[in-house]
């Protein structure tokens, strides 16, 4: 399953969200590219000494584009950082929290391939993370348009996203984990991503 990526598939875009769109796409296309080929076995391998491995790091880029669009769409509540009662944030960074909240083991969990995942399934998801993203930002009347951020720890206090800003952190994200990429699969079986 392929999406186009080409913004004649999305007439009605101006020059900014086309531009954007094609950025993102851009880096999603690296991030794909270095995976090309792998077998499910190889995509779950970590062959550093980092918890990362090439599924793991399609499979998170998707999640969080993911959580960045609904975020985009309904605003701070899509990102829920609710912590279990008697937990502190100091607890949670320091890893001494008796219970960690769900949101947290799903996040780590983002990072690897677990039990019957696939590196298909994994890339059909992001696919269609990636059509609904189009979607949205083709949908979305400005750009400019701000939300709230969570109110936790790693945001600045009363800080805000517009929704050019989002698709910027997006951009920048998933060119970042396609680095990660590159020298996870060159360190896995010598291949390179160009």
């Amino acid at each position: 399953m392929t999406i186009s990526t080409d913004t004649a598939a999305y007439p009605t875009l101006d020059a900014e969200r086309a531009d954007l769109l094609d950025q993102l796409a851009a880096a999603r296309s690296a991030l794909r590219t270095t995976v090309r080929g792998l077998s499910d076995e190889q995509a779950g391998e970590r062959p550093t000494v980092s918890a990362l491995c090439l599924g793991g790091l399609v499979k998170h880029v998707a999640s969080m584009e993911e959580a960045w669009l609904r975020f985009v769409v309904e605003g701070p509540s899509a990102m829920r950082y609710d912590l279990p009662e008697g937990v502190s944030w100091a607890d949670f960074a320091a890893g001494t929290a008796r219970e960690f909240p769900q949101w947290a083991i799903d996040h780590q969990n983002g990072f690897q391939m677990l039990p019957g995942e696939t590196l298909t399934g994994i890339l059909e998801h992001y696919e269609r993370v990636a059509a609904l993203t189009a979607e949205i930002i083709a949908a979305v009347p400005d750009l400019s348009a701000t939300h709230p951020l969570p109110e936790v720890p790693w945001h600045e206090p009363g800080a805000v996203r517009s929704v050019r800003r989002v698709l910027t952190h997006l951009i920048a994200e998933t060119a970042q984990h396609a680095g990660h990429a590159d020298i996870l699969r060159e360190t896995l079986d010598g291949q390179k991503s160009s």
